[in-house]
């Protein structure tokens, strides 16, 4: 019987990957197409189905107006439309959050997570894994007494979720791993080890 649990594990390690990589994208796909108008799918224009069509819609769509916010006329449209936005009671306050925070993780030059470091979380006995992503400035910086960072602390194995912390520089261990060297550690469980550096 070792032998059946040997290949039904090996079985599962080789599809696991495949199968939830194809669930991803599948929902990647449907997020995407579910953007298009119905009087923009294949069957309104073609009157038959075409797969692949809508993203296809989407990407080109993503492209072009990346092409038009890249120049001066583009960046003035953009920035108009920015301020009629802006104007829009409830639209003001989602548009400008959802904003910032693609700003900062999709920007070409952004460092959303700049660094993997090492804290003592949630208690002193314990330590976590946690990105540096800036230090606090404004009325929270007047607040805090001494030299402190900003850490976010994802959980394992979805670091899409997590908890952000004001923490003292002192307390934050900087690691030489990368950033996606530190993430596939948390996504992992602990599983996939870094290299020693």
């Amino acid at each position: 019987m070792r032998w059946l649990k040997t290949y039904l594990l090996t079985g599962l390690l080789i599809w696991v990957p495949v199968v939830i990589t194809i669930w991803v994208l599948g929902i990647v796909v449907n997020t995407l197409e579910g953007v298009v108008p119905a009087f923009l799918s294949p069957q309104a224009l073609f009157g038959f189905d075409l797969p692949g069509f809508r993203v296809l819609l989407v990407l080109v769509v993503l492209l072009v107006t990346g092409m038009l916010g890249a120049n001066f006329l583009g960046k003035r449209l953009f920035s108009l439309s920015e301020k009629i936005l802006g104007r829009i009671p409830l639209v003001r306050s989602i548009y400008h959050s959802v904003k910032q925070v693609s700003d900062t993780l999709l920007a070409p030059n952004g460092q959303a997570f700049r660094q993997a470091v090492m804290i003592r979380y949630p208690h002193q006995s314990s330590w976590s894994i946690a990105f540096l992503t800036g230090a606090p400035t404004g009325e929270i910086a007047a607040h805090l007494a001494g030299d402190f960072v900003s850490v976010y602390v994802p959980t394992t194995p979805n670091p899409t979720s997590g908890f952000f912390l004001l923490m003292p520089r002192a307390e934050v261990i900087p690691l030489n791993m990368s950033v996606d060297t530190a993430l596939k550690y948390i996504v992992s469980m602990g599983v996939v080890s870094p290299p020693a550096s």
